[in-house]
């Protein structure tokens, strides 16, 4: 209320300034002053008479995930294109059995290797890496002779949503910027030349320190 009333004053003084200017040769340049100013947005005002909105008036929190199958389930039904589709399928079969918490970070591995100059630019890239060479791939759902068929639907609906949460940037680091791991059942010989950075669930993550990725760095 206050620019507009303001800008009503400017008005006022603008016509009364006309009425006096008429035979100076004034009132040409104050018309199209005016018309200047009619132009202008409100929104450019703000802060010019001291008045300035609430920054933080129409800014949207930014979603904080929960490592949680309630909080999973409370999101919206998860979506995407190809690459979205190659990770919500990676986690599927690689980690449907893990915790919330162990599906993320097995996500973020993937995204780290995405990010390593020691792999493949995408993530269908990365998770295809070596399919075709019976047990010589990345990761073994994809050469391991077997058809990939989900058939749990709901488990899948929910790493879908896992995956779709960690595209879209809602996690927090979480595996020190692993691009290995391994479950607990198994030793692989790559594991005693990478660093071990954490464990979380049923799974060992490693980074390998000749490659850093932008999270490691």
């Amino acid at each position: 209320m206050k620019l507009l009333t303001m800008i009503a004053v400017m008005a006022a003084t603008i016509a009364i300034g006309k009425s006096v200017a008429a035979e100076t040769g004034l009132g040409t340049l104050i018309e199209r002053e005016q018309a200047s100013l009619s132009a202008v947005p409100e929104r450019k005002f703000n802060g010019f008479f001291g008045i300035r909105n609430n920054p933080f008036k129409t800014r949207k929190a930014r979603p904080q995930v929960e490592y949680s199958k309630a909080w999973l389930d409370a999101q919206p039904k998860a979506a995407g294109g190809e690459q979205f589709a190659c990770l919500a399928e990676a986690l599927y079969f690689e980690a449907r059995g893990e915790t919330v918490k162990g599906q993320f970070a097995v996500a973020e591995v993937i995204l780290n290797r995405v990010k390593s100059a020691q792999f493949p630019n995408s993530l269908c890239g990365v998770i295809k890496q070596g399919t075709g060479r019976k047990y010589q791939c990345q990761f073994t759902y994809t050469c391991d002779g077997h058809k990939e068929v989900i058939n749990e639907k709901k488990a899948y609906q929910r790493v879908a949503k896992v995956a779709r949460a960690a595209l879209d940037g809602l996690k927090s680091e979480l595996t020190g910027g692993a691009t290995y791991y391994h479950t607990t059942a198994v030793r692989p010989r790559w594991s005693r030349t990478f660093t071990n950075t954490t464990r979380i669930g049923v799974h060992l993550f490693y980074r390998d320190e000749r490659y850093r990725t932008a999270l490691s760095n």
